[in-house]
């Protein structure tokens, strides 16, 4: 039996090269392509009509059957593993329809290979614009919360450290700033992705006097990639994307493991409820973060795809070659839909997340968060150098721990001994001094410059942020409505040509 493809081979598949190469591939990307298909080839098809290479009896039979193959859907087409792939089941229906003459006309001035990258754009376009708004949805969930918490004093951690007082809504305003740049990392993603390969033929073009533009605007693209080999080489529009995918991981990652942190009992600052915690088999008490856990292991599954795609292409030679054009997408594909799915469950966590202010407060008196406002005081007050001061009080916290006592509980005598000591004289701070720049809510409402963590600084960031974020997201409803323009255009030529059939 010879190959159902080609004359070229005069032999069968061999039924491993059917059973785990071919029959696997073509099941993942019929599903996935079967669109993008339909809609390719009806722009192919107009095009060709319109430049007068297609005859109109022949576009509007051919037409006809494009219709009866979108309405019919994809589980019309019989699939067949000989057939290699979801282009050849799809030619092969079409072919059934339409006639083996028409049929087979349609594939004038194209490849598989400049066929198979528009649908690698196509559908890396629909993916980014659906993980744009999950990221936006994300970002909205920590404005939000970010502008109800913007009072809530907690402790900064550095080194996972004490630092200094901050409060839970400037946390979150922080991470809203985060994914606001992973959003435009994004959309710059998709901006680069927006060129059609479509005519580019197997590498080199075609010498059919084909519109390539024509095209475009019927798939939404708004040009044409320039150099045919390059068109089919290259899927550096996906390993881009893929990059801000990777990074916004490892963004939701970073506040999964402070969340991770900050909710034991031994920080005891935020608490979970139940609806997004697992528990134990055998410790009846155990509530564990299993949703922090799946987000900070996804990061890395992320990281693994992004390498994988890269360390496909590196040995690839620059032309269209299966292993760079598929396995590297692959890798994409499966990126973009688990970032969707981790962003819902991250959106999720910071809505549901519920900080308690009490220990919050209570860690940031005591924990000596509030150490480096003493020594500015010191500065301001004792006329020292702050490199003075921070010995100062540094050796006041030292003599402080050394005596188990606590960061509210510092006095100004102590200060005057240790200021003694190291600089020997007194600073003669005042008890209320003291008191003021020990307390932490007055020492987050004093930080009061561009980015501090003051609540009014916050609130007035929030409100600028939201601009940002809505800008963001305008621009990618922009995309969509253009698509959707393109699209519904190139429905209605289609069934206009459809109706010609005689």
């Amino acid at each position: 039996m010879e190959s159902k493809v080609s004359r070229r081979l005069k032999e069968a598949i061999a039924p491993e090269v059917l059973e785990y190469m071919f029959l696997p591939r073509l099941n993942r990307e019929f599903t996935n392509n079967f669109g993008h298909l339909t809609d390719i080839n009806q722009a192919h098809l107009l095009m060709l009509h319109s430049v007068g290479l297609m005859p109109t009896n022949t576009s509007a039979a051919l037409a006809s059957a494009l219709v009866q193959m979108e309405e019919e859907g994809m589980g019309a087409v019989p699939l067949d593993a000989r057939r290699e792939e979801a282009y050849f089941n799809y030619e092969a229906r079409l072919m059934d329809i339409a006639g083996r003459d028409a049929g087979g006309r349609l594939h004038m001035a194209r490849s598989r290979n400049d066929i198979g990258a528009t649908v690698d754009r196509m559908r890396s376009r629909a993916l980014a614009l659906d993980v744009l708004d999950a990221m936006g949805a994300a970002a909205k969930a920590a404005l939000d919360r970010a502008e109800l918490f913007a009072d809530v004093v907690m402790p900064g951690y550095t080194h996972m450290q004490a630092a200094q007082p901050i409060t839970y809504g400037f946390y979150l305003s922080a991470v809203a700033d985060a994914l606001g740049r992973d959003m435009a990392r994004l959309q710059q993603g998709l901006a680069g992705l927006d060129a059609c390969p479509l005519g580019a033929g197997a590498l080199a073009g075609t010498a059919f006097p084909i519109r390539r533009e024509a095209v475009a605007n019927w798939l939404g693209f708004s040009g044409v990639v320039q150099n045919a080999l390059d068109a089919v080489a290259s899927r550096d529009f996906a390993w881009e994307l893929m990059s801000a995918l990777t990074i916004n991981a490892v963004t939701w990652s970073r506040v999964a493991q402070d969340f991770y942190i900050w909710s034991t009992p031994e920080f005891g600052l935020l608490e979970f409820p139940d609806r997004v915690a697992s528990t134990s088999s055998i410790m009846p008490q155990k509530k564990n973060p299993a949703v922090l856990e799946h987000l900070k292991g996804k990061a890395s599954h992320l990281i693994g795809l992004l390498t994988a795609s890269l360390a496909t292409v590196k040995g690839c030679n620059f032309t269209h070659t299966g292993d760079g054009s598929r396995e590297s997408m692959r890798s994409f594909y499966e990126a973009a839909e688990e970032s969707r799915r981790c962003l819902a469950l991250f959106r999720l966590v910071l809505e549901s997340v519920e900080p308690k202010p009490d220990a919050m407060a209570r860690h940031a008196r005591r924990n000596f968060s509030t150490a480096t406002d003493l020594a500015d005081a010191l500065v301001r007050e004792a006329d020292l150098s702050f490199r003075d001061a921070h010995h100062v009080v540094g050796a006041v916290v030292r003599d402080a721990l050394d005596h188990h006592v606590p960061a509210d509980e510092i006095t100004s005598a102590m200060i005057d001994h240790a200021s003694l000591d190291q600089l020997g004289r007194a600073m003669h701070l005042s008890e209320a001094t003291v008191r003021n720049c020990l307390d932490p809510v007055r020492n987050v409402a004093a930080r009061m410059a561009t980015g501090g963590p003051a609540p009014s600084v916050v609130r007035g960031r929030i409100e600028v942020q939201r601009q940002s974020l809505q800008t963001l997201l305008s621009d990618g409803e922009s995309r969509r409505h253009r698509l959707t323009a393109a699209r519904d255009t190139l429905k209605r030529d289609i069934r206009a040509l459809a109706a010609k059939q005689a």
